[in-house]
């Protein structure tokens, strides 16, 4: 139970740092690399803005921000409690991945990037 307890500690910093820190002024987080040098928004952009608002309890611009990334949480939510239920219960946990599994999501993060990227897509952008 020690390492879930531990994997707990460490999100729940992380998450009390970002909502402490606003992602909205500049200066306190690095930049996105891609969007920099490209202009293009990575999958990724938007993650600590939606954080951030998802800290707050604004769910609406946390969605905004980064949706993926709010289904991320949910599942790291959900991911967790079965882990914790297992390891009371003195069994391994398993997550079976297959390459079906992971070609799915690597092709909804791609469609996700082009879409956030195209002009009609814009509300898709943090």
């Amino acid at each position: 139970m020690a390492v879930p307890a531990g994997v707990l500690a460490a999100v729940v910093g992380a998450f009390a740092y970002v909502g402490s820190v606003n992602p909205y002024e500049p200066g306190h987080y690095p930049v996105c690399p891609l969007l920099r040098f490209t202009g293009v928004y990575c999958p990724g952009c938007g993650g600590l803005r939606s954080a951030h608002a998802f800290v707050h309890g604004d769910l609406t611009a946390a969605l905004h921000a980064n949706a993926p990334a709010v289904l991320a949480y949910l599942g790291f939510a959900v991911l967790w409690t079965v882990w914790v239920i297992r390891a009371a219960r003195g069994r391994p946990v398993r997550v079976a991945l297959g390459p079906v599994h992971l070609w799915t999501l690597g092709t909804l993060l791609l469609v996700f990037t082009v879409v956030r990227n195209l002009p009609s897509g814009g509300w898709l952008t943090p």
